[in-house]
């Protein structure tokens, strides 16, 4: 149902309410919402069950009442056809084929806009995710938050939202000395294994890469940042540390650029100690006597806050635990004016929920409690050839991004003959946003490369590619569609496929409010379902040029309705896959 249609409907019903409620204290709000069963209606109310209490009426009488008074205003006439009591007072209607017909225009009027609201305009959001230690390349995890907080910051986009897209870098703190010691002892000649390789050393090859790089006195620059020219001098920490830090940096800039996922802003956790952030973070939560000191130790009362024990923020050698900078740079958030703030991060930082939360609301600075939201997502594990793969020779020690977008991108070739990642970066990113981000997942590449139905993100671009087919075998103007006879479209599966179209911009709504972008996923292939039935069901270029041609309006409105699905979750749209352009064209042949 669209927007415009629901708010009619609520006018409608608000209306038939006003006599009944009048004299009262009741202010109800009508919701409207979809029944779970097509077969029970287009559009479920419950608004007599909610108020037949307050009013000592009978919920069935009531919902008649309502219903009476509904039908009975002549501005239903193009808008409900139908509607019914059910079970203890539920309301159910049923929409006029005029009413369904309408989604086709107006997708074809909005094109690329439709879905979208201002609901959030004027509001600034901050979406932080990947946030990667500069230690190494990024991993599958990393992938899944990339995935995530990039469809998650386009879901914000969509109804209003100013979005910033922030990366956080820890470059501070025990991690990286370790980088740099691991790299120190690569240009001395050791490696993994030797007795004299430090046992918390990083393994992977890329360390080896690195202080290659760094005895051949190279420069290195990451996007956001000062370039890092190597001393070469291996005793020379300092330079191998700033070295490593922006070479690793700047390869996590290319694994992102393959991902096709970019960031407004880079924050550095070294310049929160540089610019005093943390010390002023500490000095206020102690003036506001929030800390105490035992065993040598600063602690934070975060039992104020509901946290099970209170936390040290200051060990007794002097340093910060890790929740201490986090507190400091949610206050950096807050004073940049973003009162929104999503994190996504993965399940092992449960415990810094609360700790974080506890700071800000001990700070008392104005921050609301539950600031900031946390998306939490769980492990991701790689199936490749049917077993379980753990280790990546780039890494060391777990399967890189990069790793799962070549792997998914099979022998994908593109135009001037080099490799074409793109349907692995379709892949991988398709399949991370597929389930919901508190569930474990399986990525299995086998079917990540498989070309068939079983394939969601294949099964997806192939509905598109469909009509890019259909629509390649009509010579005529799509712009003359849009004023084509809408009420020829009047098969079963027509009428399903116009229902899913309506249903985008609800999603999109329910997808934010839950910061689920999973739900994306889900309807893109509740799409691509209704579209291959539809088509497989039903003939597109038929003789009776008005049926064609309305039904070429539908074909061009579902594309725009897929395109916009999947440039939010950030996948390619083909207009034809690689695999068979003389099977797609057969096929329309068969049809014709």
């Amino acid at each position: 149902m669209l927007a415009q249609q629901k708010h009619h409907i609520i006018d409608l019903f608000s209306a038939a309410l006003q006599p009944i409620i009048a004299g009262t204290d009741l202010h109800p709000t009508v919701t409207l919402e979809r029944p779970r069963d097509p077969a029970h209606g287009d559009i479920a109310c419950n608004i007599a069950m909610q108020l037949a209490k307050a009013l000592k009426k009978n919920p069935r009488e009531l919902a008649q009442s309502l219903v009476t008074a509904v039908m009975a205003d002549p501005a239903h006439v193009n808008l409900i056809a139908a509607a019914e009591i059910a079970g203890p007072g539920f309301i159910n209607l049923r929409l006029t084929a005029a009413a369904k017909q309408e989604v086709v225009k107006v997708v074809l009027q909005q094109g690329a806009a439709f879905g979208k609201s201002n609901i959030g305009e004027g509001q600034k959001v901050l979406v932080e995710f990947v946030s990667a230690n500069p230690t190494g390349p990024l991993h599958v995890g990393h992938g899944r938050q990339g995935a995530l907080g990039d469809a998650m910051s386009s879901l914000f986009q969509t109804q209003g939202y100013e979005v910033t897209r922030e990366f956080y870098y820890n470059d501070a703190g025990v991690q990286i000395a370790t980088l740099a010691t691991s790299v120190q002892a690569r240009a001395k000649g050791f490696k993994p294994g030797d007795t004299a390789w430090p046992e918390s050393a990083y393994n992977g090859d890329y360390i080896a890469d690195i202080a290659r790089d760094f005895l051949d006195k190279k420069t290195v620059e990451a996007s956001d940042g000062a370039p890092a020219t190597a001393s070469g001098d291996m005793e020379d920490f300092e330079s191998i540390r700033q070295f490593a830090v922006t070479y690793l940096r700047r390869e996590q800039d290319l694994d992102l650029l393959a991902f096709g996922v970019k960031f407004d802003n880079y924050y550095l956790e070294s310049s929160l100690y540089k610019d005093g952030k943390v010390n002023s973070a500490v000095e206020a939560l102690i003036a506001a006597d929030k800390t105490y000191e035992l065993d040598g130790a600063l602690w934070l009362r975060t039992t104020d806050y509901g946290d099970d024990k209170d936390r040290v923020m200051k060990k007794g050698d002097g340093t910060y635990t890790y929740f201490v900078p986090d507190v400091a740079y949610h206050i950096v958030k807050w004073q940049r004016g973003f009162g929104k703030v999503i994190n996504v991060q993965g399940s092992d930082h449960h415990g810094t929920i609360a700790r974080v939360r506890a700071g800000l609301q001990a700070v008392n600075v104005g921050i609301p409690q539950g600031y900031p939201d946390y998306v939490l997502h769980k492990m991701v594990t790689v199936m490749k050839n049917g077993e379980e793969v753990k280790i990546s020779k780039r890494a060391g020690s777990y399967v890189t991004v990069r790793d799962l977008i070549e792997w998914s991108a099979g022998d994908a070739v593109a135009a001037d003959g080099s490799r074409d990642l793109t349907r692995g970066r379709d892949a991988v990113r398709f399949f991370l946003i597929s389930r919901k981000a508190d569930t474990e997942f399986v990525f299995d590449v086998d079917l990540a490369l498989s070309q068939s139905d079983e394939n969601p993100v294949y099964y997806v671009q192939m509905a598109h590619a469909r009509i890019c087919s259909v629509l390649a075998q009509w010579d005529g103007d799509k712009a003359t569609l849009g004023e084509v006879d809408l009420s020829l479209l009047s098969a079963p599966r027509e009428a399903s496929l116009m229902a899913k179209l309506a249903a985008y911009p609800d999603m999109l709504e329910h997808a934010l409010e839950e910061l689920g972008p999973h739900q994306v996923a889900f309807y893109l292939r509740d799409l691509a379902g209704e579209l291959h039935s539809y088509y497989n069901a039903e003939r597109v270029l038929v003789d009776d040029n008005q049926l064609k041609l309305a039904r070429l309006a539908l074909m061009v409105a579902t594309r725009q309705v897929l395109r916009n699905g999947m440039a939010l979750i950030g996948i390619s749209a083909p207009n034809r896959m690689q695999r068979d352009p003389i099977e797609v064209v057969a096929q329309i042949a068969g049809q014709d």
